[in-house]
């Protein structure tokens, strides 16, 4: 059977020298793209039936332009790169990658929250800068936060932040889920702001999305105790960048650890990078990327690819 005509985007943002594509390879005839400008993807897909795309924009310019394109799989699990309304208009499927990262992002996540707690980065500055002229073992300028005990609340109940509710009840923290903005508590949810009220730390998995984006101002910021901590894993837009920036310098939350910007790469700067304080940390989108997540991520795109050649809906959007 001759193999689909198929274009795979953005190719080096996998850091591909790790990984296998001996499976990928075999369930389509690719084209592969390290990088590629946006006036350029029409053309570069234009005898595809299928495209794998992971931040690159399937506009409705695109996908009208493109009468042989049937499939699009994005190497990811949010799909707001690609115009859905359009692909159904165009009768195009749409498929997603799903809890490939899981593991490695919540991972990730502690290990801010770890870091967070634990003050490493002052407490780094302290035994280079004053532990040789303290008159005592230690020195207890900054001082941990044991988490046993404390209350941790998840914020977007999918399979990422079930994941995280099972390593936060391993470290005997108290677990509050907190239900979507503007909602009443129901089932195991709580209160969004009984959890900002309550939660010694906060942890970010949902998508961002119209509901989502500035979920955390000044406002709800302002809600947090003052020792509380605030970790995102999520998507860039879901905090005001400019409102945690404040918060942080005035005291309202006591430390932040986020993996993701509003604008990645971020190009024009950002405020959370001209922060200096030991109380913020900013990872680069990486809580995704270990090699076995990438892998995942890649064998994902490859079954998708199969199952809509047979008429199977696994991982299908639209």
């Amino acid at each position: 059977m001759t193999k689909q005509k198929a274009v795979f985007f953005e190719k080096d943002s996998l850091h591909p020298s790790d990984l296998d594509f001996s499976y990928i390879e075999q369930v389509a005839d690719w084209q592969f793209y390290n990088s590629v400008s946006a006036d350029d993807v029409i053309e570069c897909i234009k005898d595809a039936s299928v495209v794998s795309a992971n931040k690159l924009q399937m506009t409705r310019e695109v996908i009208e332009s493109s009468p042989k394109l049937k499939q699009i799989v994005v190497a990811a699990t949010g799909v707001n790169n690609v115009d859905l309304d359009a692909c159904r208009e165009h009768g195009i499927a749409v498929y997603n990658c799903q809890s490939y990262g899981n593991d490695s992002v919540v991972q990730h996540a502690f290990a801010m929250m770890f870091a967070l707690a634990n003050k490493l980065a002052a407490n780094n500055v302290a035994a280079h800068e004053s532990w040789q002229s303290s008159k005592q073992f230690c020195v207890l300028s900054h001082l941990p936060m044991e988490l046993a005990g404390k209350t941790f609340g998840i914020v977007g109940y999918g399979a990422l932040g079930q994941k995280a509710e099972q390593i936060a009840q391993a470290l005997g923290m108290n677990v509050l889920v907190a239900a979507r903005k503007g909602q009443p508590a129901a089932g195991n949810r709580v209160a969004f702001e009984q959890v900002l009220e309550q939660a010694d730390v906060i942890s970010l998995h949902c998508p961002l999305n119209a509901e989502t984006e500035n979920l955390f101002t000044l406002s709800e910021l302002s809600r947090m105790k003052p020792t509380a901590l605030l970790i995102s894993t999520a998507r860039g837009g879901i905090i005001n960048e400019a409102d945690l920036v404040s918060a942080l310098e005035q005291g309202l939350i006591a430390g932040a650890g986020l993996d993701v910007l509003t604008e990645e790469p971020p190009k024009n700067g950002n405020v959370l990078l001209d922060y200096a304080g030991h109380n913020l940390i900013v990872t680069p989108h990486i809580a995704w990327a270990s090699q076995e997540a990438r892998q995942t991520l890649l064998n994902q795109v490859a079954d998708n690819v199969t199952a809509f050649a047979e008429g199977r809906d696994l991982r299908r959007i639209c």
